[in-house]
C-alpha cells in the first residue's frame, strides 16, 4: 500500500505539472503562475487546519516546537523545495511537455534519494544501499533517460532539462524533511502547511520582483481547472509525509517514478508539447521504469538454511 501510495504521488505530481505549465504559458510568466499556485494551496491548508481537530493540535505542537527551540528551524524550510519545482514546471512544462519535464526531475530525485537514505536523512533512519535498491534506481533513471532517444531534444534549451533535475533532487530532501517535521509535529496536515506557508511567502516575493522588473502579466484565463494546482499539490506533499515513514526516501522516489512516467505518458499523448517525446518511447521507458521499482521494492525471500 505504501508503495501504491508513492506511485499516486508521482501520478499527482505529473498532473500538477501539466496544470502549473499550462498557467505559466497562459499567463506568459510561469513565477507569477507558480505563486497562485502555491496560494491557492496555502488557502486550502488554513481552512483544513482550522476545521480539523488533527489539525490544530498539529499547530500548537508546532507553535511550541518553535517556542521552545526543540524544533530545528532547518525543518520548516521544505517548502524551498516546493516552490522551486512548482517554479520548474511553469517556466519549462509547457514547452518540454510532462515526459522530458520527467526525465530531469527523476534523475535528480532518484540521485538524491539514494543519498539522503544512505546518511540517514529521512525519518524511516539510514537505509541500507543494497545491491537491489542500486539497481532499482539505475533501471529508473535509464528508463527516462530513453526518453532522450530520437528528435525528441531538438531545439530545447539545455537549462530546461537542468532545472528540473535540481528540482528533483530538492524534492528528495523535501519529502525527507516533510517526513521529519511530520513526526516531529505527530500530524502530516501541519507538515504541509508549514511546506506551503514557506513555500508560498518565497515565491510571492518572487513574483512581485518579477513583475516590477519587467511586466504584470498579459493575460489572466478563465478556465477553473487552470488553478487546481495548489490543490493537486496538497494531496501529493501530505502523501508524502506519510508515506516516506514505510518506504524511506529513495523507495518513495522510484514508486513515484512509475507515476510520473505512466501519467506523463498519457498527458503527452492526449496532450502533447512541442518537444514531447513519441508514445511508444515514453511507453518503453515507463516499462524499464517499472522493472527498477519492482526489484528494489518486492520483498525477495531468502532461503533459510
Amino acid at each position: 500500500m505504501a508503495v501504491g501510495g508513492a506511485v499516486l504521488i508521482g501520478a499527482l505530481t505529473a498532473l500538477q505539472a501539466r496544470i502549473n505549465g499550462t498557467l505559466g504559458a497562459e499567463i506568459g510568466d510561469g513565477i507569477v503562475a507558480a505563486a497562485i499556485s502555491f496560494s491557492s494551496g496555502l488557502g486550502i491548508l488554513v481552512v483544513l487546519s482550522a476545521l480539523l481537530p488533527e489539525g490544530r493540535r498539529g499547530f500548537g505542537r508546532l507553535v511550541d516546537g518553535i517556542r521552545s527551540r526543540t524544533l530545528p528551524p532547518w525543518m520548516l524550510l521544505g517548502g524551498l523545495a516546493g516552490a522551486f519545482t512548482v517554479a520548474s514546471q511553469g517556466l519549462t512544462v509547457a514547452t518540454i511537455g510532462v515526459a522530458l519535464f520527467t526525465v530531469g526531475f527523476v534523475a535528480g530525485q532518484t540521485t538524491g534519494g539514494l543519498m539522503l537514505d544512505r546518511v540517514g536523512y529521512g525519518p524511516a533512519g539510514v537505509v541500507p544501499v543494497t545491491v537491489r535498491r542500486v539497481i532499482g534506481a539505475l533501471l529508473a533513471i535509464a528508463g527516462v533517460v530513453v526518453c532522450l532517444s530520437g528528435d525528441a531534444l531538438g531545439g530545447v534549451p539545455l537549462w530546461m532539462l537542468i532545472v528540473p533535475a535540481v528540482a528533483g533532487a530538492g524534492v528528495a530532501w523535501q519529502q525527507g524533511t516533510n517526513g521529519r517535521l511530520r513526526v516531529r509535529v505527530e500530524s502530516p496536515l501541519t507538515a504541509t502547511l508549514v511546506n506551503f506557508l514557506g513555500g508560498t511567502v518565497v515565491l510571492v516575493v518572487a513574483a512581485v520582483i518579477h513583475v516590477v522588473a519587467v511586466d504584470v502579466p498579459r493575460v489572466v484565463p478563465t478556465e477553473p481547472w487552470l488553478y487546481l494546482g495548489g490543490a493537486v499539490g496538497v494531496v501529493y506533499i501530505f502523501l508524502s509525509a506519510v508515506v516516506v515513514r514505510r518506504t524511506g526516501v529513495l523507495l518513495l522516489g522510484l514508486g513515484s517514478v512509475v507515476g510520473l512516467l505512466t501519467t506523463s505518458v498519457l498527458l503527452d499523448a492526449l496532450w502533447p508539447a512541442p518537444a514531447a517525446p513519441s508514445t511508444p518511447v515514453a511507453l518503453l521507458a515507463a516499462g524499464v521504469a517499472i522493472a527498477g521499482v519492482a526489484i528494489a521494492a518486492v520483498p525477495w525471500r531468502r532461503r533459510r538454511r
